[in-house]
């Protein structure tokens, strides 16, 4: 059996393991007690599911399971595409005992996710992500949900999973540039929660770029560590779990602005970090380490030209802003953040006039 860790994302009675080691869709881990009785429908797209559709397959024996390709990309983050996981589930006979797999990166876990939500008001979910942005953050914690053209992941709902199957080995199939976009998650982690964890990725990040086994391993594990901590303290975002929103309110207006798919979110995210670290006015010193880190993972350190009153009015349908203000998550020095209304309106507006002059 493959050499794996396991870590819990404590929630009472509907608790899951995240399972994390190399070879797990060769038959590392039986998945079979998370599994409903009734029959799988295993969701991927058109890249992902030729690679590993099979393997996972292969791990549900006997039972009846039936694969679901979806178009790749952020753009098809769509209820249309929703629509098309729930008419495949009609069209299996799929019962309340049914399985949804979701096979792939955050779009795919995002899409099977809320349709499994939805379906027969709730059917099994299990999260097998095969992107180092999923694995390290979109695929813990029940969040689903797809995007609508007035902002991003405006319509979803908090559906946990019964297990996240984390393969470390589906990576080295990925593209330099989404194994880049998903470190900018990692060091988020880093940013909002654990300063010698970030420490570590300015020695380590090479590695993880590298694909190096036990600096992945390492960091998807600190990461998952972390949120399961968060999800388990605060679910439905009610609180703590904000500050894993960090660099997002920017990075969310950049992808919206841009149209969904031409900036990943990780490069997004990248931007609106350095971005909230300048609204929260922490030391020079910091910002820099900062930057120099993202830059060494091959991520963007400046917005694309967007007019101002364009950011704005796309930050204004964030999910955390409030009637009143929009809301950030700011740092008071790497590895301790918060969420706030209270910040210099001036140098917010320093920030996006920046953005708008593209410098």
């Amino acid at each position: 059996m493959a050499d794996h860790k396991i870590l819990t994302v404590d929630l009472g009675d509907r608790s899951y393991p995240i399972v994390i080691g190399r070879g797990l869709l060769q038959g590392g881990f039986d998945i079979e007690p998370y599994l409903s009785s009734g029959s799988c429908l295993i969701v991927s797209n058109e890249t992902v599911a030729p690679l590993y559709a099979a393997q996972v397959k292969a791990l549900l024996g006997d039972r009846e399971c039936h694969v679901l390709q979806l178009p790749d990309g952020e753009s098809f983050k769509t209820m249309a595409t929703v629509q098309l996981v729930i008419d495949e589930l009609v069209a299996i006979g799929a019962k309340r005992d049914a399985n949804v797999i979701a096979l792939g990166g955050g779009v795919v876990g995002d899409i099977a996710g809320f349709a499994a939500a939805c379906y027969m008001r709730g059917v099994s979910l299990i999260q097998i992500p095969t992107t180092l942005l999923a694995q390290v953050d979109s695929s813990v914690g029940g969040k689903t949900g797809v995007n609508h053209e007035g902002g991003k992941n405006l319509i979803g709902a908090f559906y946990q999973p019964r297990l996240v199957l984390i393969d470390t080995e589906t990576l080295s199939t990925l593209s330099d540039r989404e194994l880049s976009a998903g470190t900018a998650e990692i060091i988020k982690y880093g940013a909002i929660a654990d300063a010698e964890f970030f420490s570590w990725l300015e020695q380590r990040m090479d590695g993880i770029l590298q694909r190096d086994p036990d600096a992945l391993t390492v960091a998807i594990t600190a990461c998952c560590e972390i949120k399961a901590k968060i999800v388990a303290q605060d679910e439905r975002e009610a609180g703590k779990r904000a500050l894993l929103n960090f660099g997002h309110t920017f990075g969310h207006a950049i992808e919206m602005s841009m149209g969904y798919g031409e900036w990943l979110h990780g490069e997004a995210v990248a931007v609106g970090m350095l971005m909230a670290a300048q609204l929260s006015g922490i030391d020079a010193s910091e910002r820099t380490r900062l930057k120099q880190l993202l830059v060494a993972a091959g991520l963007p350190t400046s917005p694309p030209p967007i007019k101002a009153d364009v950011f704005r009015q796309a930050m204004s349908l964030d999910k955390k802003a409030t009637a009143k203000s929009l809301k950030f998550v700011l740092l008071k020095a790497l590895g301790d953040a918060f969420v706030t209304t209270d910040y210099p309106q001036s140098t917010l507006g320093e920030i996006l006039d920046a953005a708008d002059s593209g410098s």
